[in-house]
């Protein structure tokens, strides 16, 4: 009997210790877990904040966006107006003055005119390039034409046959040379620099013939090579083409126009 008192005994004291520890795991364990719940809802407490931050944040950004957005569809200020250009002086063709100020009175003086209108004047010049080499190349023609317009600081104008011809090969609408016509001002300037500037450097050049004259005033000249003109670089020159050279006014005889070229200083032979 007191074996088996003591054996009781000894089994209700290990029943004790391992109830004891068992309770001691379950609190330990619902510290654990208390401790996580704890920390758990620190971590959500927090959260909130770094989300406001980041929502303040987005707002922020969306109103720079929202900002810069409006910035760039908003109209541009408009400039300050800059003054005006003041535009240059035009300096009138020197020939022109020279014939306003001296040649016309010299001119109403030798030809007996008393009404200023009764006076010839210039009407025109109309300069002509034949170009006969176009018939079998049309770029020469171009070439021509360029050429002339830098001669007469205006655009050339392309001539074409009227008829077609068999002997030499042209049909009616070939282009066949190109011709300018100058007034006012620019026909005074290109006047300006034949009579000063281009017939001087014409080889043997030995003065205009005075019987050129058409019996209506208008005079015209022709001249072998069109680089006497400075506005033709020679090295560059792949052609050297001639022209005629036509001038109209307005003068009701030959002694008339050839009074007037005279004045305007035109080399005729003597």
């Amino acid at each position: 009997m007191a074996d088996t008192d003591e054996k009781q005994a000894k089994g209700s004291e290990q029943g004790s210790e391992k109830g004891s520890e068992k309770a001691a795991e379950q609190a330990a364990r619902q510290q654990r877990s208390a401790g996580a719940h704890n920390a758990v809802k620190a971590e959500k407490a927090e959260r909130p904040d770094k989300g406001s931050d980041k929502s303040a944040k987005g707002e922020k950004g969306d109103k720079a966006e929202k900002g810069d957005k409006g910035a760039k569809g908003a109209k541009p200020e408009k400039a300050e107006k800059k003054a005006p250009r003041e535009p240059e002086p035009r300096v009138p063709a020197r020939l022109k003055v020279q014939f306003e100020e001296t040649i016309r009175g010299k001119l109403a003086e030798q030809l007996g005119y008393k009404n200023r209108y009764q006076i010839p004047v210039l009407d025109k010049i109309v300069i002509n390039m034949g170009i006969g080499e176009g018939v079998a190349d049309r770029k020469k023609v171009d070439s021509a034409a360029a050429d002339l317009a830098l001669i007469a600081g205006q655009k050339a104008v392309v001539t074409k046959a009227r008829k077609s011809i068999a002997t030499y090969k042209v049909r009616a609408g070939q282009a066949i040379g190109c011709k300018v016509t100058l007034r006012k001002a620019r026909m005074y300037e290109f006047l300006d620099r034949l009579v000063n500037i281009a017939l001087p450097r014409v080889r043997d050049f030995r003065g205009l013939n005075p019987k050129s004259f058409d019996g209506r005033g208008n005079y015209t000249l022709g001249i072998k090579e069109h680089i006497v003109f400075p506005e033709i670089d020679y090295d560059k020159a792949a052609d050297v083409w001639g022209m005629d050279i036509t001038v109209c006014t307005t003068a009701r005889n030959d002694d008339e126009g050839r009074a007037l070229l005279t004045a305007f200083n035109f080399p005729f032979r003597q």
